[in-house]
């Protein structure tokens, strides 16, 4: 039997919300293992882990540059909130921003060799001389960078850089200004709803089958008779579908629309095919693990 610590059931209660003690013994009856442990806690309806696993907040800014048929999305990190305000830090993530939209770089190793003729420095060189400056430890996280022939991208900065969204529809009136204003609209959506998917066929098999086993055990523990648990089991997977994939997601402006129609109106509206073909969100900090020392405390001695 794996020895369960502190830190472990922090980390559990961190991703899934659910209470100490109830994430003590999830972790018991997985043997320590995370992953069992949030599908035991959703399994017993005590955990929101599909939308909170993993986002656990850190520092700095989102940014958004560009726009039009181009726009780039860029995190950088800080230690702390208050260098997050600093103008030199904004200024700094500003041009980062600039860079990738410009230079189209592969990943961020390579952005950090592209030099900033204005200032005589690469990326990665002016990165270490705001480090020193600022005194604190920065990072440049990731990018993301879309651009489309006939359509349009939009951007969407959420809460002062905490939220960062592109959504790019494909049209051959592009230059429509309706186009522009339902794509930013979407946008604003995606920041709201935080699909994680485009549409059902990009949901990967291994996370429908552990939905599937989540939505069965959970009939089969309600005392539902055998003959109507795949009936139940297609009705979870669908409201999954409708949460997860963006396309099936009620419009968070006009709920008794879905995405998919948002977008096929739009089309009828303007006389031409309108197909929304990428998205991304960016939400500062997802991912990044932070320390809780005095809540790993509190557990420690709440299970002594």
């Amino acid at each position: 039997m794996a020895d369960i610590t502190a830190g472990m059931v922090s980390e559990l209660r961190t991703k899934t919300g659910a209470g100490m003690m109830d994430c003590k013994k999830a972790l018991t009856e997985a043997n320590g293992d995370m992953e069992a442990a949030i599908d035991i806690l959703r399994k017993k309806g005590l955990s929101a882990a599909a939308k909170k696993a993993g986002r656990i907040a850190a520092e700095g800014m989102i940014v958004a540059a560009g726009e039009g048929k181009c726009c780039a999305l860029v995190e950088v990190n800080s230690e702390t909130d208050f260098v997050a305000k600093n103008v030199d830090f904004q200024n700094f993530a500003k041009t980062v921003a600039e860079t990738v939209l410009t230079v189209a770089p592969a990943d961020v190793e390579t952005l950090k060799n592209v030099p900033l003729p204005t200032l005589g420095r690469t990326v990665g060189e002016e990165l270490t001389l705001q480090i020193a400056t600022i005194g604190e430890n920065l990072a440049i996280r990731r990018f993301e960078r879309f651009s489309v022939a006939e359509g349009v991208v939009a951007s969407y900065i959420h809460a002062g850089g905490k939220i960062g969204v592109l959504v790019q529809l494909s049209t051959s009136k592009g230059d429509d200004p309706r186009v522009a204003a339902v794509a930013r609209q979407i946008a604003m959506h995606v920041a709201a709803a935080s699909p994680q998917y485009l549409m059902r066929s990009e949901v990967p098999a291994a996370v429908v089958d552990r939905e599937k086993d989540i939505a069965s055990s959970k009939a089969l523990e309600s005392g539902k008779p055998a003959n109507i648990i795949d009936k139940i089991v297609d009705g979870q997977i669908n409201k999954f579908y409708g949460e997860v994939c963006l396309l099936e997601q009620a419009y968070v402006i006009d709920p008794d629309q879905k995405i998919a129609k948002v977008v096929e109106s739009l089309g009828k509206e303007i006389g031409a095919e309108v197909t929304l073909s990428a998205f991304a969100r960016y939400q500062l900090g997802e991912g990044i693990e932070k320390k809780q020392d005095d809540f790993a405390a509190e557990v420690a001695a709440m299970s002594k």
